[in-house]
């Protein structure tokens, strides 16, 4: 069973998230040849001052 995590900055709606859960899916499926059932989809949001590019948080950008 493919299990994707996907990280990313807080903020994305709720229809964004729901597309892109979609599309990791049903491409993983038909790249691995195996039933879109199988593919377990994980997102975790963060907050911009929690996550840093190059020793600076995204908040202070």
């Amino acid at each position: 069973m493919p299990m994707i995590r996907a990280e990313f900055i807080s903020g994305k709606t709720e229809a964004q998230k729901r597309e892109l859960v979609e599309a990791l899916t049903r491409e993983t499926a038909r790249v691995l040849e195996v039933r879109k059932e199988s593919v377990w989809v994980v997102l975790k949001e963060v907050e911009p001052e929690n996550w840093a590019v190059a020793g600076t948080p995204l908040s202070d950008r």
